[in-house]
């Protein structure tokens, strides 16, 4: 959720970082956006669990890539 509100708000993620923990949002807001960007027009819990698991995972990947730290970052603005 706060990879995806802060896109949907148009921030620049360059510089973010997940914060495990952080509360942002309430749950409605939290429930909204994943069903916002999950692909489907009515999805079920199911499919909005596989959906976070698999943008989780690829978000925890993307912030351990050496591509994508802040030095090469600088590099490579928006990349």
């Amino acid at each position: 959720y706060q990879y995806l509100s802060r896109y949907k708000r148009k921030e620049n993620l360059d510089g973010f970082t997940f914060v495990p923990g952080r509360i942002e949002g309430t749950e409605k807001e939290c429930l909204a956006c994943l069903m916002e960007f999950c692909g489907r027009s009515d999805p079920s819990w199911t499919e909005l669990s596989n959906f976070t698991h698999f943008l989780n995972f690829q978000l925890r990947k993307c912030e351990q890539s050496v591509f994508f730290s802040p030095v090469v970052g600088a590099e490579f603005c928006g990349f």
